[in-house]
């Protein structure tokens, strides 16, 4: 997608013959090998194992990881486009390839030294195998400065004590990008980044916790117990770990609008098809001109967000890349949000009951204004990138 306007002409907005190709190719994969059992995997919380491996195979772990390191080397939008198709039909599932993606896979690809790019990453984004990112603990969540978990080095070695709570990932990744403070009395500058194994002694992970939506996709703490890991493992330099993870941040939150909008797409589907099908006063409801303005809405905002995130997708690496991903990321989630509402309302009593689809993609967007920063978080952001 092209964003700069020619001579004489406005900026185009259209995707690439790959782009629509991508877009058509993800699309047919979860009709048919995702949705079947979207229903039961959320009643039992059922991780999706198998249909992550699949994902793998196909080159969607490591979208954005250049072929080096075992990864497809599609551009950010085309990395959205697949999130939004995959999130239209379980967002469990698109969380899981998006954080693999984008706070794992990227940070390494971006701060690593060669031997973690060789190891980890390439391990990550050839989809052998998944990452999580450990950041957000019981008393630290916006708040990352106050983070508690400490890394002290000791000969050739980095030792970890501390919990993380709320990991995506947890218990399946091979790899946590964790962030410790090298210094327990420092602030924000004594925090640095650290690439830690799963199966290290000393790293387990705690009991997975019981969501309210999201349910096919695992979620756990993560306890740092005298967890040694080689002085290799630093990430970057030490005392930078807050800069790699705003950095992270900024940059995931693609896949996180990309994820609201593929839910708002579903709601407006969704909308459609009940009103067409629903009939009250001897009319199908799509006939009533009330249900008719809460689906022109719900379109006009879901064309706003997409547009949105394709922006701050195509502009990742411009020196406005966060202030638009904070937008795409604040704007498409309330959006979708407010998608699922409406779409849930003319649904009508229906609605309330999990039998319907709409239901659990409630259930699904609500988180999608907290994780990742929440929506007061990137009011913040965007504000002070205009005001500094």
């Amino acid at each position: 997608m092209s964003l700069d306007a020619g001579a004489g002409s406005g900026p185009s907005f259209a995707l690439s013959e790959d782009q629509e190709f991508l877009r058509e190719t993800v699309r047919r994969f979860a009709e048919e090998r995702i949705q079947p059992g979207t229903f039961e995997r959320d009643v039992r919380h059922e991780f999706p194992l198998e249909i992550i491996q699949e994902l793998g195979e196909l080159g969607l772990c490591g979208m954005m990881i250049n072929e080096e390191y075992g990864g497809t080397g599609i551009d950010a939008v085309s990395y959205c486009i697949a999130i939004e198709e995959l999130a239209r039909v379980c967002p469990s599932v698109a969380v899981t390839l998006s954080v693999t993606n984008s706070v794992a896979c990227w940070p390494i690809w971006q701060f690593g030294n060669e031997e973690l790019k060789r190891g980890p990453l390439t391990e990550m984004a050839s989809g052998e195998c998944l990452g999580a990112f450990a950041l957000t603990e019981p008393g630290s969540g916006s708040d990352v400065a106050a983070m508690r978990t400490t890394a002290v080095r000791d000969g050739d070695s980095w030792v970890l004590n501390g919990e993380k709570a709320w990991i995506t990932n947890a218990g399946r990744a091979r790899y946590y990008v964790a962030l410790a403070k090298t210094d327990p009395e420092g602030g924000k500058r004594s925090i640095s980044a650290f690439v830690v194994p799963a199966d290290t002694p000393g790293c387990a992970v705690g009991t997975p916790e019981q969501k309210l939506g999201l349910r096919a996709s695992t979620t756990a703490p993560v306890l740092f117990e005298d967890c040694r890991i080689p002085a290799s493992s630093l990430l970057g330099e030490e005392g930078k770990g807050m800069s790699i993870a705003l950095a992270t941040l900024g940059h995931s939150r693609l896949g996180i609008a990309a994820q609201a909008v593929g839910i708002h797409q579903r709601a407006v589907e969704l909308a459609v098809e009940y009103a067409a099908e629903r009939v009250q006063f001897g009319v199908p409801i799509a006939r009533h001109q009330a249900i008719q303005f809460k689906i022109a809405e719900m379109a006009t905002e879901l064309a706003a967000s997409r547009l949105l995130t394709h922006r701050a997708a195509a502009e990742s690496h411009g020196k406005e890349a966060v202030k638009y991903a904070s937008e795409a990321k604040l704007y498409s989630s309330e959006a979708a949000n407010r998608a699922v509402f409406d779409s849930l309302q003319i649904h009508g009593g229906n609605g309330f009951s999990e039998e319907y689809e709409i239901s659990r993609l409630y259930r699904d967007a609500r988180v999608t204004t907290i994780y990742e920063g929440t929506s007061e978080i990137q009011r913040i952001v965007i504000a002070r990138s205009l005001l500094r």
